[in-house]
């Protein structure tokens, strides 16, 4: 029987992801193209790019790639699915930084916590 989490959706996407890279020989880069452009034929929402940031800027995937793929993609999946996406890719990279700026600033209130003694 298996335990209890408190993610449990997140947990089972994390073990699909998993399964799915150790099962795939794509380089890092292809297998970025693939899913950005997967996600953007299903329209998918922010959330969903916001998983792919740090995988693609391992990949050294630059924004110039993602406008490759959106232009390669466009014909096939439409002008309102890339629109779309844009915009949502957009939404994910805010709330990424934003996430990234708060984090920087809880690091830097607790260094200077420490170093003042409190």
């Amino acid at each position: 029987m298996a335990t209890a989490s408190e993610t449990p959706v997140l947990d089972t996407i994390a073990a699909m992801t998993i399964d799915s890279l150790e099962h795939c020989n794509m380089d890092e880069r292809t297998l970025i193209l693939s899913r950005i452009a997967a996600l953007v034929a299903m329209d998918a929402p922010a959330i969903s790019y916001m998983a792919h940031i740090n995988p693609a800027i391992r990949a050294e995937f630059t924004v110039e790639h993602l406008q490759d793929l959106l232009v390669a993609i466009a014909p096939v999946v439409g002008t309102a699915r890339v629109m779309s996406a844009v915009g949502h890719i957009a939404e994910a990279f805010g709330v990424t930084m934003a996430m990234a700026e708060n984090e920087a600033e809880a690091i830097a209130q607790a260094e200077a916590q420490s170093r003042s003694g409190s």
